[in-house]
């Protein structure tokens, strides 16, 4: 039975639940703050990278070894996000967390050595482990399962804002009052962020708490007014799908072995790039931090305008299969080929275009395939579901930032050992982008694991 939503603004544009869309998108925009900064801290690393190696004496394979044991942890701390979600609600986890990122910034401060970066890159990357499942779950609590491709997209893209806008600010920051300083700009934006959260965030009505068949007092009304109750969707009395049966279809592990892949990227590109753009191609350390937002202005394009055209392809009647997986895995073929061929590329300009190219078209990959997944569970299994395989895709993480440390020492060379890593990289994009092709196929998976699942209507 579906409860009807009263609208006070009959006007306003309603979803299919009766949500506001312009509540559903500022929900959704306080969410790409949070990540912005998330994705702030992963970068800082790579910003700092080169004035903190010269002043505690660190090589290429230390800062290496620190963004893998950040990726590591990453990925130990996602498998925490369902109980996170279960004990404590996604308003006070996602509180907790980002008053932990903050707290993770301090022992750097205070005392700088090997030791004390390698032991706060683990304690931020296991705070920061549970924080994507929780976020999509979140935002997709105020999006019809037919249109999270976008509002997905969105969230994914909080990377590129973070290395367009923030990077060439705590690069800026960093060459003029130390490195140090980045630090503390990122702790103090956690806890504003953090404030902002507690006095403004509802449930949306595609949530745990809507699909609890209750009234939830997170819940508002479509103008942001006292909660209603909301429209709630036929998954209300969907039981729970038997957590191995999901891990185990091929969309999953496919899915992992394709976003993994692509996340490896992501996490070179992190550590590496402006390095790479400072002793392997050439510039300054300042026009190298500024630069670290050339690659994430394309992907922000890229990721933007196919996730936005995989939704349309849906709501028209394309297959999922094609829409969500054969489109970014072709993205995929072309972005693993052009890094393929960086080594053989002599002018840094071309190089520059080359692996930005390169790493911005397989950057929808991430969202597509976190929409794909969500499909195989009832929505109050989303956070758990998607915390293991964003668990799990974060082992690219681990092994990508070390390995390319490993190569540049071995290479003398910063400049072959730089491109060495990304041609790797593009290889095993090419080898996971045919896998994925042919084993992926969320339809048929979801029909196997929730064989009494309703069929949402495209609108």
């Amino acid at each position: 039975m579906v409860l009807e939503q009263q609208v006070s603004r009959p006007r306003a544009k309603l979803g299919e639940a009766g949500e506001s869309r312009t509540v559903a998108w500022g929900m959704t925009s306080v969410l790409v703050a949070m990540y912005v900064i998330n994705f702030a801290d992963k970068a800082v690393l790579g910003i700092i990278a080169q004035p903190l190696a010269k002043e505690l004496g660190l090589s290429a394979s230390d800062i290496g070894l620190a963004g893998s044991a950040f990726f590591l942890m990453l990925s130990l701390g996602g498998l925490f996000s369902g109980a996170l979600d279960k004990w404590l609600g996604l308003r006070w986890a996602l509180v907790l967390l980002v008053v932990l990122w903050s707290v993770a910034m301090l022992p750097l401060m205070l005392s700088a050595s090997f030791v004390t970066l390698l032991v706060s890159r683990m304690i931020l990357g296991f705070a920061e482990g549970p924080n994507s499942p929780l976020l999509f779950s979140a935002a997709y609590s105020w999006h019809a399962p037919a249109r999270r491709g976008l509002p997905g997209a969105v969230l994914t893209c909080s990377a590129s804002i973070a290395k367009i806008a923030i990077a060439p600010i705590l690069a800026y920051v960093a060459v003029t009052w130390g490195w140090r300083s980045a630090l503390v700009a990122l702790a103090i934006a956690g806890l504003l962020w953090a404030v902002l959260w507690l006095a403004v965030w509802k449930e949306g009505p595609y949530g745990r708490a809507a699909n609890s068949g209750k009234a939830d007092d997170a819940d508002p009304g479509p103008d942001g007014s006292s909660p209603k109750m909301v429209a709630a969707p036929a998954t209300d009395a969907e039981p729970a799908v038997p957590w191995l049966h999901i891990f185990r279809t091929r969309t999953f592990i496919g899915g992992v072995l394709l976003i993994a892949a692509a996340y490896a990227l992501a996490a070179v590109v992190l550590t590496w790039l402006p390095s790479y753009f400072e002793l392997g191609l050439g510039y300054s350390r300042l026009q190298a931090g500024s630069m670290f937002s050339i690659p994430s202005l394309i992907g922000l394009a890229i990721m933007l305008s196919s996730t936005w055209l995989s939704d349309k392809l849906i709501t028209r009647g394309v297959g999922m299969r094609a829409a969500r997986v054969v489109f970014p895995a072709v993205g995929m073929l072309i972005g693993g080929t052009l890094l393929v061929f960086l080594p053989f590329v002599d002018a840094p300009v071309m190089a520059v275009f080359m692996v930005s190219l390169g790493y911005a078209i397989c950057t929808p990959v991430l969202p597509l395939l976190n929409a794909c997944v969500s499909e195989l569970c009832p929505p109050k299994q989303i956070s758990g579901v998607l915390g293991v395989f964003l668990s799990l895709m974060a082992f690219g993480g681990f092994i990508a930032p070390y390995m390319m440390g490993r190569i540049v020492d071995a290479a003398g060379d910063g400049g072959d050992g730089y491109a060495t890593a990304f041609q790797i990289l593009g290889g095993v994009a090419l080898v996971v982008a045919v896998i994925g092709i042919v084993i992926i196929d969320p339809a048929r998976d979801k029909n196997s694991v929730r064989p009494h699942a309703p069929v949402v209507a495209a609108r």
